[in-house]
C-alpha cells in the first residue's frame, strides 16, 4: 500500500527533475558551443556532428538527473516509511 503512495511523489520528482535537467543542459550547451540554443535534428543549417553531440550530451544529462532524482526520492521515502518503493530482489542471483 505504501508503494502506491510513492507513485504521485515519484511523478512530481520526475517533472521537477526534467525541468532541472533542461536548464542544466542549456547551460552546459552554452559552455560547450557558445550558442544559446542547442541544435535540433531537423535544422538544415546544423551539421551531423553538432546535432549528434547535442543529443548525446542532452541524453547523458537527462539520464544522470533522472537517476539522481529517482534514487534520492526512493532513499528519502525509505527513511520516512521504512519501505523501499522499488524493486528489492537481488539481481545477482
Amino acid at each position: 500500500m505504501n508503494k502506491l503512495l510513492y507513485r504521485p511523489l515519484g511523478m512530481l520528482f520526475s517533472v521537477l527533475g526534467g525541468l532541472a535537467a533542461s536548464r542544466l543542459f542549456a547551460q552546459v550547451w552554452k559552455l560547450i558551443s557558445g550558442d544559446k540554443v542547442a541544435p535540433t535534428a531537423t535544422q538544415k543549417d546544423r551539421g551531423w556532428g553538432e546535432v549528434l553531440l547535442a543529443a548525446t550530451v542532452q541524453g547523458a544529462i537527462f539520464g544522470l538527473v533522472k537517476a539522481a532524482i529517482d534514487r534520492g526520492g526512493a532513499t528519502g521515502y525509505d527513511k520516512l516509511t521504512g519501505e523501499w518503493p522499488g524493486d528489492t530482489r537481488d539481481v545477482d542471483k
